[in-house]
């Protein structure tokens, strides 16, 4: 406890003794509650993200490639991305799988490859005279995920033809036209999504603005994490640097257990490395989560024919999405300014601490889902 003195008081009686508190040049009442107000925004947005990120996983998209071999013969890769189960020795593949026209026979089913990330099937489909030009392809279960499946089809006449299936649009007829130019601008939406559904990246851009006291330090935090986010990404989709993506997503969510582990510590008071240079962790952070980023990519690929503009696209929906991220938190904190809401510091702080033990949680998780691989 603080030490008291007393100090003198004139009165018309007398002198009257009255407490004076020993800390000297304590912070008027005006700045505490700017203080709490700075941080309503991140403790709404905490409230209105937590509870979907608690048992949270990268969202991924779904690759579905189908080449005509021969006519009327093609061979069908299926590849579709895995979560861990709670028993690190199994996994739970989403409940989504390609539909092809009734006229279309399965052959020579191969059997499945489970990667890290990932379930692979082969199969052959023989489809006739008819073949696959104007016939219906649709994923039964995607309206019921977050996934996005991105469909490739390679005619033997070399027609080739994209397609990004959504929730809300599971389905495509087969056509030259339906599917040409369609490959590259898919890498946008697909940056895009894979950011605003990555609730880890996420929760983590919104620690990185617990830090940001000007503008400059916004400037400086969002810059430095897109540049180094975007090295890696470059160099891991390029097959020039590559890490396995299990480790990645466990030190990702041990980067938001750091950011929280400061922020409880008050690292807004300028006394840590993260308050005094914010860019700099937001930089060494933005590399490993450039490897985190080049995991949706590596689902999928790159079109051959276009893989620097495919490249620079999806980094571009990654920026977007990260922009429209800060941009709402902005909004947020104007809406808090202007309506001087008084926000407790117990409630202001709560988030800081969920976040960690979410962050702790996923770091754990992800963890124990490695082990069957060091066995």
């Amino acid at each position: 406890m603080a030490a008291t003195r007393t100090a003198a008081t004139t009165t018309a009686g007398g002198h009257r003794a009255r407490p004076v508190t020993g800390r000297r040049n304590e912070a008027p009442a005006p700045w505490r509650e700017h203080r709490s107000r700075r941080w309503a925004t991140p403790a709404l947005l905490g409230v209105l993200l937590l509870p979907s990120t608690a048992a949270a996983h990268e969202v991924r998209p779904a690759y579905l490639q189908v080449t005509e071999a021969s006519g009327g013969h093609f061979e069908v890769l299926w590849k579709q991305p895995i979560l861990p189960d709670a028993d690190p020795g199994l996994v739970r593949r989403l409940p989504i799988a390609p539909r092809f026209p009734a006229h279309c026979r399965e052959t020579d089913r191969q059997l499945p490859d489970l990667t890290a990330s990932a379930l692979i099937e082969r199969w052959t489909l023989s489809c006739g005279d008819a073949g696959l030009t104007g016939a219906e392809v649709s994923i039964d279960g995607l309206p019921r995920t977050l996934t996005d499946v991105l469909l490739r089809v390679r005619l033997v006449d070399g027609t080739a033809a994209d397609h990004l299936l959504r929730s809300e649009a599971p389905r495509v007829v087969l056509s030259p036209e339906s599917g040409r130019g369609a490959a590259v601008p898919t890498y946008l939406v697909l940056g895009i999504e894979h950011l605003l559904f990555g609730f880890d990246h996420i929760l983590f851009v919104v620690g990185l603005l617990f830090f940001v006291h000007r503008p400059l330090q916004l400037v400086q935090v969002v810059t430095a994490f897109t540049v180094a986010h975007s090295i890696t990404l470059a160099l891991s989709t390029l097959g020039l640097v590559t890490l396995s993506q299990r480790p990645v997503e466990a030190v990702i969510a041990l980067s938001i257990l750091f950011l929280a582990v400061e922020l409880s510590r008050d690292a807004g008071s300028g006394q840590s490395a993260m308050a005094r240079s914010p860019w700099a962790i937001a930089f060494g952070f933005g590399l490993l989560h450039g490897f985190g980023f080049a995991g949706a990519l590596a689902e999928i690929g790159l079109p051959e024919s276009a893989r620097a503009m495919a490249l620079l696209l999806f980094n571009l929906g990654v920026e977007i999405g990260q922009l429209a991220i800060v941009g709402i938190l902005l909004a947020l904190l104007q809406v808090v300014r202007i309506s001087r809401v008084p926000v407790p510091a117990f409630a202001a702080r709560m988030p800081v601490w969920v976040m960690g033990t979410v962050s702790a949680y996923w770091f754990v998780e992800r963890v124990l889902s490695m082990a069957p691989a060091a066995r």
